[in-house]
């Protein structure tokens, strides 16, 4: 099936930074953006400026999650943007491992398992998961504390998944670089808007476009 006229995407974590450039870049091209954050105010402040809808979405929280999707109905697209970076070793009893796995592996999958009803119904899907070169075996999983592991098996995800999904629907990952956002710091070199030019890319593939792959600067990379 084609593209919608205007896709729905959902986009987590889009209050701020990567999230929120995407979801603008979304609303540039026609779709229809539900901005997810964990903060109803800053959340509803977000959207309200865009001109996007807002849900409560705490990936922390799966009711809040389950809530979004069932009311929306699915989306068209799903960008999993939202994450979390701490410093802990994983050695340390202050680990930020469990944590990680669930914001950036377990909540990813649950939305995707939520949403593959809706494009079973339309034949037509795209997911974008924000991972990192850290997260890379190819660059050394040099993410500090758990966040290079949870992004590894986000790739791991992205990869054996296409076997399962619904015909038509895309599956991608990608590396935004170094963004200058809240995670990124002020020294990076990209603005969050050139950060999310890959994402956006991805979401809007067209039906010849890639999947199962792992992409910076709309290219792909090894894992």
């Amino acid at each position: 099936m084609t593209r919608p006229l205007h896709p729905t995407a959902l986009v987590t974590g889009a209050n701020r930074g990567i999230g929120h450039a995407i979801a603008a870049g979304l609303i540039a091209r026609g779709c229809r953006v539900t901005l997810g954050a964990r903060d109803p105010e800053e959340g509803q402040r977000a959207a309200a400026a865009l001109g996007a809808r807002f849900a409560r979405i705490d990936l922390q929280d799966p009711e809040s999650y389950f809530a979004a999707v069932t009311a929306a109905g699915g989306f068209d697209i799903l960008v999993n943007n939202a994450g979390i970076l701490g410093h802990h070793s994983l050695l340390s009893p202050d680990s930020e491992f469990d944590t990680a796995m669930e914001v950036m592996v377990q909540a990813p999958l649950d939305l995707i398992r939520l949403n593959a009803p809706h494009w079973r119904e339309t034949g037509w899907g795209r997911i974008v998961n924000l991972s990192s070169g850290w997260g890379a075996h190819a660059e050394g999983l040099e993410g500090p504390g758990a966040y290079g592991v949870a992004k590894a098996a986000l790739n791991a995800l992205t990869r054996a998944l296409p076997r399962d999904l619904p015909e038509g629907v895309k599956i991608n990952a990608c590396c935004p670089g170094w963004v200058a956002t809240a995670m990124g710091g002020p020294e990076a070199p990209l603005s969050p808007e050139e950060g999310a030019d890959t994402p956006v890319w991805l979401a809007l593939l067209p039906d010849d476009g890639p999947t199962g792959g792992f992409f910076r600067s709309r290219q792909p990379i090894p894992w």
